[in-house]
């Protein structure tokens, strides 16, 4: 019954999302509700919510704080010496805009937290795209393909979960996958790199269709010199104590960014009426994206908190025979994105992943190669297209994107590479001995 609740309700709230019948936030939390009272749990929806409201908090936070402190920073003129470096690089190229998005997300994601790649990414390259004119799914997609693969790291969670799952070493565990990881990254680029060529062909197109558009590096950095004050080196500096405090581990994420954006309001905008009418002009958008945050905890609180999510991954684990526990790490691996919908980090890497060790292992497969398997995929690659992951939320909220959007457009270059990696895990022999 659990197991049968947890699966229709993960599918109701993604057709509803998926079709546009409901926002993600009516969605994340009437679906899930309903679903609380029909199993018998209503009297412990308190509870579950706001068990799940205290997971997506600081997320949210983080969030809230940023996105006006970045605003702030934009409205400042800070990143407009970074889009006419980038541009004068780019020139009017959007594939080697494309394959720069790549590179800077990829670098960022070495830290391994998804939200922070999103933040730093995201806001220094919308403009970019928005002045050249490149579509912003684009953007969303090239970033969620480089943190996706980036995630596989070994001290990214999915790993590290992995590891702790099975009760193996994670270098032992991530060792043999490096080659694999190559590979992905190597996906990532020339994806990215086709995505551009696409735009150019798009631009192309419609500069010839209405003659107004010019392709010009410089002339969309902005015309004439750029002249910085001494407010455009604080904020610099801001920034990079921000981000500094925030990846040594020195300040949570949170509250590296609400001690930012104190000081940006201070620096930028003194006065009461100035600070009133910024937060009037930048809060909206952040108001609701940290609503569907918090509904998202309240999904994903009542799924794990009512047990449907342990119920499922049980259910799911049982129903594979010991036959085919050869095939296990290879079909692992296939579907991991996909399950990447289904399956939050926890309950597939706790709950599942030891009991499809049990049955591999039976079958005479070490359990590490199905983990192996696992993290080419299951919220690593997959991660930033699925409802389970306050980041995803991020990444569409930053790109200033429709959430079904970015998934319908970035789930074909992400399953793509997942089965990539996959074959080159076979081939290699990673995933079969």
């Amino acid at each position: 019954m659990l197991a049968i609740g947890g699966l229709l309700t993960i599918l109701l709230v993604l057709a509803a999302i998926l079709s546009r019948r409901m926002s993600a936030f009516v969605a994340l939390s009437v679906i899930p509700i309903l679903s609380a009272l029909l199993i018998g749990q209503g009297g412990q929806l308190g509870t579950m919510i706001m068990a799940g409201f205290a997971t997506v908090a600081p997320t949210a936070a983080m969030f809230l704080f940023a996105i006006l402190f970045f605003s702030i920073m934009a409205d400042a003129g800070l990143f407009r010496p970074v889009i006419a470096g980038v541009l004068r690089f780019a020139g009017d190229s959007p594939p080697r805009i494309a394959v720069g998005t790549a590179v800077l997300a990829s670098i960022v994601h070495l830290d391994g937290s998804g939200a922070s790649t999103f933040l730093i990414t995201i806001p220094a390259m919308l403009p970019i795209y928005d002045r050249i004119g490149m579509d912003r799914r684009v953007l969303a997609c090239v970033t969620a393909m480089a943190a996706g693969v980036g995630n596989m790291l070994p001290w990214g969670g999915p790993t590290l979960r992995a590891a702790a799952s099975l009760q193996v070493n994670v270098v032992t565990l991530f060792q043999p996958v490096l080659p694999i990881y190559a590979v992905g990254l190597f996906c990532v680029l020339s994806f990215s790199w086709w995505l551009g060529a696409r735009q150019t062909d798009h631009l192309s197109a419609d500069a010839a269709m209405d003659g107004s558009m010019v392709f010009d590096g410089a002339a969309s950095a902005g015309a004439g010199p750029i002249v910085l004050g001494w407010r455009y080196w604080i904020n610099l500096a801001t920034v990079g104590a921000a981000i500094g405090v925030m990846l040594a581990g020195l300040l949570s994420p949170a509250v590296a960014f609400f001690v930012a954006l104190s000081v940006a309001m201070i620096v930028n905008t003194p006065g009461l009426a100035a600070q009133r009418e910024t937060f009037e002009r930048h809060a909206p958008s952040a108001i609701v994206m940290v609503a569907v945050l918090l509904a998202a905890g309240c999904f994903t609180g009542i799924l794990r908190e009512s047990e449907m999510l342990d119920a499922l991954a049980g259910t799911a684990a049982g129903a594979l025979s010991h036959e085919a526990a050869s095939a296990l790490p290879v079909l692992i691996g296939a579907l991991g994105v996909p399950l990447s919908l289904l399956f939050d980090p926890d309950s597939f890497y706790f709950g599942i992943l030891p009991v499809l060790g049990n049955v591999a292992e039976a079958g005479g497969v070490p359990a590490v190669t199905v983990a192996r398997g696992a993290i080419l995929g299951q919220m690593t690659t997959g991660f930033a297209i699925s409802p389970l992951t306050p980041a995803t939320f991020l990444l569409v909220g930053l790109a200033k994107i429709d959430f079904a959007e970015h998934q319908r457009f970035t789930f074909p270059f992400l399953l793509a590479i997942g089965l990539v990696m996959t074959a080159a895990g076979t081939v290699m022999g990673v995933l079969t001995t």
